[in-house]
């Protein structure tokens, strides 16, 4: 298919408009009422009417002279003779039946028993002269009443037919004389002459109506014949249809139908003649019974009103044949008297035909004696004009021609064939069409229909002949659909026969590529039908009883191919009905003790649907049932929107609980049929028998079911045992005034009789006891003589209707009485009562359920049903659509599945696009009604035929992107295999209509559209997500696999030539590439991208964003269950790189790092956990799931990829900020998981884990606290802060939480931030390097820290700055955390000033210049802080050992020192400057600690090492001012005096000059702290002068090893 045709085009069905007419509506209205006006009135003429009378006349007269002997004519025949009416009307038959002396039976006054026609006939005899002609002087008559006439509408119309009349009815009249009467009367009626306002018109039009019915004309010219019974079939149309057909008596109408089927059924006419006359019966049947519907506006609205009204004179109209005047012979039957029109053309075609004068003479029954009309005077004629019955025709006449159409139908009545038979189903097809339902409310005509219509045609649909199968099959339909009302069991009947015959059992053929399991739907056979058993016998005769559905019409495997099209057409003009198949399902799928109707059609059409259908029937069978099928699916459509309707309608409710008890019953009773007691036993557990062991209870169910096999039912009552149950059932029947054959003839019809005499005694016996239970019934004296004579009369029936006794003697009557002598208590039975009995028996056998299947068993099968319309009830008539959901819910596997099966095995555009309108319609029936079983399963065959849902991914290694302009198109294998095929285009597109807008009703598909959207996203023929759900979750787009190679078709356009193309095929295969994709590949994956754009997912994407969160419940389950159990372990596609590797020699892509990239497991989890984020509902009901997911993911972190783990670990992050309350993860285990990574992992991961940490702790909750107080956090902090790529991420997480407020730092994680920070603040030293440079670029050592150029330009000194500056910022944090600790004051001190002061002590010798330098300053601050002073000792102490004596010995380090010659020599002058400024910060609080003194000796020490450090002037200049400055301020206050002015000082004083003599001797005396003294005599030092050498050993000591901050404490 080429990418220019659009796929909306395709599936649109083109629809034929009607072109605008050519003139104006309004002014087509005009001229449609100007001229046709004159249709409502007579033709008018341009002559005088009176001289067209009498030319008329003359032209028969003349016509009449031709054809005599002799061409002599009376004068008064052309002058014309004094008038003389005839009546030609026949007396009724009643009026005949009445009269014992009339006109008609008395002798003529010329002693003549002919009339006068019959005396002079046409042709002259001799003697006799043409003036004495009665036809000839009629016209003579009439031409002198005409005379003066001025108005012929005023004369008087029987007068003015007479002669005409008298020429057809007369005997022996020539054919063309005939023909000119007939041509005259037409124009009359025509032209209006003969009018309603003429006198005596309804006398004149029954006058006709007799004539031409009884017209016997010469017949020797058989030509001339038919054209004598063309022009009377005309005239008799004319006279129903004109102005005076409404006032036609019943016996007119009866009379002129007679004439009509007369014609149509004699087989010597031609055939032109005989269809002729069947159109004409058509027509005036069409006119008759739409006269019939008036009748009823015209009788009253009460329903039976013109019943009651016509109820007396219902049987007037069956006249005999003399009255009809025909020539068929009277036939009289001991049983029946025939009607008027069935006697008329029931003869057989050796009869004689009717009015031929070359014919023998007839019997006095031929219709047209003298004697017999009375017409041989106008006096006699006058006498019974007014006794002449003028009723316009109504219900009687109408009943009498049903009645006679419909008994020509009979197909055991050999003497009517079956042309007749076709020609009556014609017109009594016109009758249903016309006033179909008027014949069902009127009981005169429903009985008709019933009974005797119903019976015939059930049994011509079994017929062989194709004409008499296809008309009785289109007169079944239409009585169906206009009758069905009142034919409930009828219509139960005539459609399991169909479906019998029409579902072959036959398997379904297997069909390469399609899975058996897609059309599992379709039934194999009808539902309630079983394998029949085996018969010799063709099969056509008619079944068993009609509840019994196990024979009903399995011979239809014998039908022939055109027998089973015109069935299933048959079917269709039914299905065609919008209600007809809700009324099915309703009135016999929702009855208990009806067929499931409904299902079995659907089954049927479906089944027959398939194309292997057509190997038994026709090629038209499987589209006719395939549209069958679509209409009712599209009727069920056009009423969804429609309102419900359920005023006068059954409860759906009420009929949904009797299906499920019909479901139960079914089941139960066949249980019943193998089983009894198991049966019993399951209808009690199911709560149909209230107790199986009540025979009443039992006796209900058996009477109230036909469900039960009549033969187990036999078994099971006369089992032992079982008595009880016997006798409650048989005290269901009604027995009161029966005789005792009747009354056994009722029994026996509720079961099969076992075959045992043991147990047919048992049932005999019980029989008997009932039977005479209330009282002895007349003829019998006691119930022992019951019991004998119920033997007696079953033998006799056995005996009597026994078909393997043919060839024997059956019993006779005398020894039947013979047999029964003494037995009625000692007395013999009275003649008469055995002789009622076995005459009954004879004549009607009793039937035994199954024992028959021929005649008998139909009559009494028919009976049956008869006996059951009453209390079967009328047929609901359903116009709504509130069983549309249950009914759709019975019938849409078998459609599914068969429109399934047609797709996949159609090859035609048409049939696609029909059935995919057929799977749309069916899916918006099951979202309105929310069937998901229904749209589950329509989906799943869609997605299976779209090819694009498979299990598997498919491959993706040899994808190539073709680049031309600014677009781009990936080339894969299943773009190109998709855009090959219409049929998966077709069914993607219908797939994802049905999807949209049904998302909330989908349940178990969701998993074939998520295999279709991985297919799809893998192949990037589509985004991630196509709405903003993927919103929610801010990542960037999933990647895909990288092409295997990117073809630019844009720098190739010139690049055209052999062998630029044949190098370029060498590269590819040299390089191992997959070729460039033809022009054809890429012609189709742009016909796939063109499909899969009008698929519209983006709207499927949007509806599920704003489902309600249960509605979502299953599509997340389905997205789970969609990851496999073992991912990560198959490889999938190559991960997606920047460089990707060139293609191995195998083909296969390089594996990165043992593992795979899996993109359609992030597409999965990244989908289920935007909709569990979506809001709290869903959070709460399916975030469980989703963390249980990526949690199984994260176990086993090794073997995913890098992308999935922190892709996974973002959306568990996620999940845990929103579910928090929620519990649904646990925040240590996830912390301990991310962790545990191993570094590498976590470096890879890094983006995400962080985005997701940051996720969670940006606002101040619960949830922050506990995250940023586990060691894991801080752990994975540490791990990321040293990866130059996550370390702005670590720092920004570390500043909110120690800059926020609420600040996030507490006691629980003080001391980690603070390490993190100082981590962050030794990162910066990497700034020293350019400070440095800088250094020496400018030609300097060293430059004031004011002047240089700040480092922070680099982001990582920045951070460092950062880090210094939120260290120094949490010391104010520090009086609150200690006050919230509750530790003892040295401990809190210890916990929260100590970290601090160590962090800040570690980057005071950092060798960049700038961190340096603000740790210091920060650093000073703090430790001359006023917060920091306390009274314990242990505290402040703890200041110089713990802060500054390690400050200034790592400063006197030479590793340190080397890192910033030029800057570390000044920071240890400001380290000398900061340790004399706190030392006399705490002097007054020093004074009273005994460990002042060493103290103060190490302050000395540390002096010393930093005068001696060879540092060079700066620390020699500040080191004695600082001590200087010290030594003053303790003299001063009274610390350090000579020991005479304080003798408790001496040791103080002694130990400071001691150590300070050692490296500033002329301190001492510059300072001039005490008085000059004299000095002592060597003999006079104390014994101990070794000491001061001693104790400068050990000083030297200390200087070559520095002390620890512990040692030096």
């Amino acid at each position: 298919m080429s990418r220019d045709a659009q796929p909306s085009a395709i599936m649109e069905t083109s629809l034929s408009l009607m072109s605008a007419p050519a003139t104006p509506l309004h002014r087509r209205n005009h001229l449609v009422s100007s001229r046709m006006q004159y249709r409502s009135r007579p033709v008018s003429v341009a002559v005088d009417p009176v001289s067209l009378v009498i030319s008329e006349c003359i032209a028969i007269t003349s016509a009449i002279q031709k054809h005599a002997r002799s061409p002599n004519s009376s004068v008064s025949a052309i002058l014309g003779g004094s008038p003389s009416l005839i009546q030609l009307v026949p007396p009724s038959p009643g009026l005949r039946r009445g009269r014992d002396t009339s006109a008609a039976a008395a002798p003529a006054v010329d002693g003549s028993s002919d009339l006068a026609a019959n005396r002079w006939g046409l042709r002259g005899k001799k003697g006799k002269s043409m003036q004495d002609n009665p036809l000839i002087s009629g016209f003579g008559r009439l031409r002198h009443e005409l005379t003066g006439v001025k108005d012929i509408h005023k004369f008087d119309s029987l007068v003015l037919l007479h002669p005409f009349l008298l020429i057809i009815q007369a005997k022996g009249t020539a054919a063309p004389i005939t023909i000119l009467a007939l041509r005259a009367i037409q124009k009359f009626l025509a032209y209006g002459f003969i009018s309603p306002t003429s006198p005596r018109f309804a006398l004149a039009m029954q006058s006709l109506s007799a004539a031409i019915t009884h017209c016997q004309f010469d017949i020797s010219d058989s030509a001339q014949e038919e054209v004598v019974l063309l022009m009377i079939l005309h005239l008799m149309e004319d006279m129903l249809s004109g102005p005076g057909g409404d006032i036609l008596s019943d016996e007119s109408v009866c009379d002129m139908m007679g004439r009509g089927l007369t014609i149509c059924s004699r087989s010597r006419f031609s055939e032109v003649l005989r269809r002729t006359a069947e159109a004409s019966m058509v027509r005036m049947c069409q006119i008759i019974f739409e006269d019939l519907k008036h009748l009823e506006v015209e009788a009253g609205e009460e329903s039976e009103a013109l019943d009651k009204k016509t109820s007396r004179h219902m049987d007037n109209v069956k006249m005999d044949p003399v009255a009809n005047g025909t020539d068929v012979p009277v036939t009289t039957d001991a049983t029946k008297e025939p009607g008027l029109l069935e006697a008329q053309i029931g003869q057989s075609p050796a009869e004689p035909r009717p009015s031929s004068s070359s014919e023998k003479p007839r019997s006095s029954s031929d219709g047209s004696g003298s004697g017999d009309d009375g017409r041989s005077s106008t006096s006699s004629a006058t006498e019974s004009t007014e006794s002449v019955d003028l009723r316009p025709y109504s219900l009687p006449s109408v009943r009498e021609l049903f009645r006679v159409l419909v008994s020509f139908l009979d197909p055991h009545d050999r003497k009517h064939p079956d042309q007749m038979r076709v020609m009556a189903l014609r017109i009594i097809h016109v009758a249903l069409e016309v006033a179909g339902p008027s014949i069902a409310r009127h009981p005169a005509l429903a009985t008709i229909a019933e009974d005797q219509l119903c019976c015939h045609l059930f049994q011509l649909v079994r017929s062989d002949n194709m004409a008499v199968l296809q008309e009785a099959l289109i007169v079944a339909s239409t009585l169906l659909s206009t009758c069905r009302g009142v034919l409930k069991l009828q219509q139960e009947l005539y459609l399991s026969y169909l479906v019998a015959c029409l579902h072959p059992a036959v398997e379904i053929p297997r069909e390469p590529g399609i899975d058996p399991s897609l059309y599992s739907g379709i039934p194999q056979a009808p539902k309630l039908v079983k394998a029949p058993p085996s018969q010799a016998s063709s099969g056509r005769s008619t079944p068993v009883p009609i509840k019994d559905r196990q024979k009903l019409g399995m011979e239809g495997g014998a039908r022939k191919p055109d027998a089973r099209q015109a069935m299933v057409e048959n079917i269709g003009v039914l299905v065609r009905m919008p209600s007809y198949m809700v009324e099915l399902f309703v009135n016999y799928d929702c009855d208990e003790n009806r067929t499931d109707l409904c299902e079995d059609m659907i089954g049927l059409l479906s089944r027959n649907a398939l194309p292997d259908s057509a190997t038994w029937s026709t090629t038209s069978v499987p589209p006719l049932c395939l549209d069958a099928l679509l209409r009712f699916i599209q009727f069920i459509a056009e009423r969804l929107d429609d309102p419900p309707k359920t005023e006068g309608y059954p409860d759906p409710a009420v009929l949904r609980e009797k299906r499920r008890r019909k479901r139960l019953i079914v089941k139960g009773t066949n249980k019943f049929n193998e089983n009894p007691k198991g049966g019993l036993a399951y209808l009690q557990e199911k709560g149909i028998l209230e107790n199986a062991s009540d025979p009443v209870c039992l006796a209900n169910f058996f009477t109230g079911t036909s469900r039960v096999n009549k033969k187990a039912l036999g078994e099971f009552l006369s089992k032992k045992g079982n008595e009880a149950v016997l006798d409650a059932f048989l005290k269901k029947f009604d027995f009161s005034g029966k005789r005792v054959d009747q009354a056994l003839r009722l029994f026996l019809e509720a079961f099969r009789l076992p075959g045992e005499s043991a147990l047919i005694e048992r049932i005999v016996s019980s029989f008997s006891d009932i039977y005479c239970a209330n009282s002895t019934p007349k003829g019998v004296e006691n119930k022992d003589a019951v019991f004998v004579l119920t033997y007696a009369i079953i033998m006799l029936n056995t005996d009597q209707h026994n078909p393997n006794m043919k060839g024997q003697k059956r019993m006779e009557f005398s020894a039947f009485a013979h047999n029964l002598r003494g037995v009625n208590d000692g007395k013999d039975f009275a003649p008469e009562y055995l002789q009622e009995i076995y005459d009954a028996i004879k004549s009607d056998e009793i039937i035994l359920p199954d024992e028959h299947d021929n005649k008998h068993a139909f009559d009494y099968a028919w009976k049956e049903l008869l006996s059951k319309t009453e209390s079967a009830g009328p047929l609901i008539i359903c116009d709504t659509n509130i069983y549309d959901a249950d009914m759709f819910a019975t019938a849409w596997n078998p459609i599914v599945s068969c429109l399934f099966f047609v797709f996949m095995s159609a090859t035609d555009e048409t049939v696609y696009a029909r059935v995919i309108a057929g799977f749309d319609e069916c899916a918006r029936i099951a979202t309105k009604y929310g069937n998901s079983e229904a749209l589950d399963e329509i989906i799943y065959r869609l997605s299976y035929i779209s090819t694009l849902a498979g299990e598997t991914l498919s491959n993706t290694s040899l994808n190539t992107e073709v680049q031309v302009g600014d677009t781009s198109v990936m080339v894969s294998e299943l773009a190109v295999k998709f855009g090959r095929d219409v049929r998966p285009q077709f069914a993607t597109l219908v797939l994802f209509r049905v999807v949209a807008g049904s998302e909330h009703v989908i349940q178990k598909s969701w998993k074939y559209i998520i295999r279709i959207w991985l297919n799809l996203f893998v192949n990037s023929l589509i985004p991630p997500f196509f709405s903003t759900e993927a919103d929610r979750l801010p990542l960037p787009p999933i990647p895909v696999q990288n092409p295997s190679q990117v073809i630019d078709r844009a720098a190739k356009q010139n690049e055209t030539g052999f062998f630029s193309s044949l190098f370029s095929s060498i590269s590819s295969y040299a390089a191992d590439e997959p070729p460039e994709p033809s022009d054809e590949e890429l012609e189709s994956t742009l016909c796939t991208v063109d499909w899969i754009n009008h698929c519209q997912m983006g709207d499927v994407f949007a509806n599920i964003s704003s489902l309600p969160s249960h509605s979502l419940e299953a599509l997340v389950d389905s997205l789970l269950d969609e990851i496999p159990e073992d991912s990560g372990s198959t490889a999938v596609i190559t991960v997606k790189r920047e460089n990707p590797p060139t293609s191995p020699a195998n083909g296969q892509k390089q594996r990165q790092s043992g593992v795979v990239y899996e993109p359609a497991i992030v597409y999965l989890l990244e989908f289920c956990t935007a909709l569990a984020l979506r809001d709290q509902d869903t959070v709460e009901l399916l975030g469980k799931r989703v963390v249980d997911a990526i949690q199984s993911i994260l176990r086993d972190v090794p073997r995913h990829h890098p992308i999935l783990v922190e892709r996974a670990t973002f959306y568990l992050f996620s999940l845990l900020q929103a579910s928090y309350d929620y519990d649904y993860v646990r925040v240590p285990v996830l912390l301990h998981t991310v962790s545990s990574f191993s570094e590498d992992i976590l470096l890879k991961t890094s983006g995400l884990v962080l985005k997701g940490l940051k996720l969670c702790i940006e606002q101040p909750s619960p949830l922050r606290s506990e995250i940023m107080t586990s060691p894991d956090f801080w752990a994975i902090l540490r791990t990321l802060a040293t990866n130059p790529d996550s370390a702005p991420v670590v720092f920004e997480i570390l500043e909110s939480a120690a800059s926020g407020s609420p600040s996030a730092i507490m006691a629980d994680n003080y001391v980690a931030a603070i390490e993190l920070l100082n981590e962050f603040a030794s990162m910066a030293s990497v700034g020293a390097a350019a400070e440095q440079k800088n250094d020496r670029r400018q030609g300097r050592k060293s430059r004031p820290p004011k002047q240089e150029k700040p480092s922070s330009e680099n982001a990582v000194v920045a951070r460092g700055i950062k880090a210094i500056n939120l260290i120094s910022h949490m010391t104010s944090r520090i009086p609150h955390l200690m006050k919230q600790s509750h530790l003892e004051t040295s401990k809190a001190w210890s916990a929260y000033w100590l970290p601090i002061f160590q962090a800040l002590t570690t980057q005071c010798t950092n060798p960049c210049r700038e961190v340096r330098h603000l740790a210091f300053a920060s650093l000073q601050r703090s430790l001359l802080s006023p917060e920091l002073t306390s009274s314990d000792h242990e505290e402040w102490t703890a200041i110089f050992s713990e802060v500054l004596f390690p400050l200034i010995l790592r400063l006197l380090k030479p590793e340190v020192f080397s890192t910033d010659r030029d800057g570390m020599s000044e920071t240890r002058v400001q380290a000398a400057s900061l340790l004399s400024k706190v030392f006399l910060q705490y002097l007054v609080m020093l004074s009273t600690w005994d460990g002042m003194l060493d103290l103060w000796l190490k302050i000395i020490e540390i002096m010393d090492r930093l005068m001696n450090s060879g540092q060079g002037d700066s620390l020699e200049e500040a080191v004695p001012e600082n001590l200087k400055n010290v030594l003053l301020i303790m003299s001063s206050n009274g610390y350090l005096v000579p020991p005479v002015q304080d003798p408790t000082r001496e040791e103080l004083w002694n130990e400071t000059w001691k150590r300070i003599d050692r490296f500033l001797p002329d301190l001492k005396a510059d300072l001039a702290l005490e008085p000059p003294t004299p000095e002592p005599k060597e003999s006079e030092l104390p014994a101990g002068t070794e000491a001061p050498v001693e104790n400068e050993k050990e000083s030297s000591e200390n200087k070559a090893e520095p002390h620890t901050p512990g040692e030096m404490v």
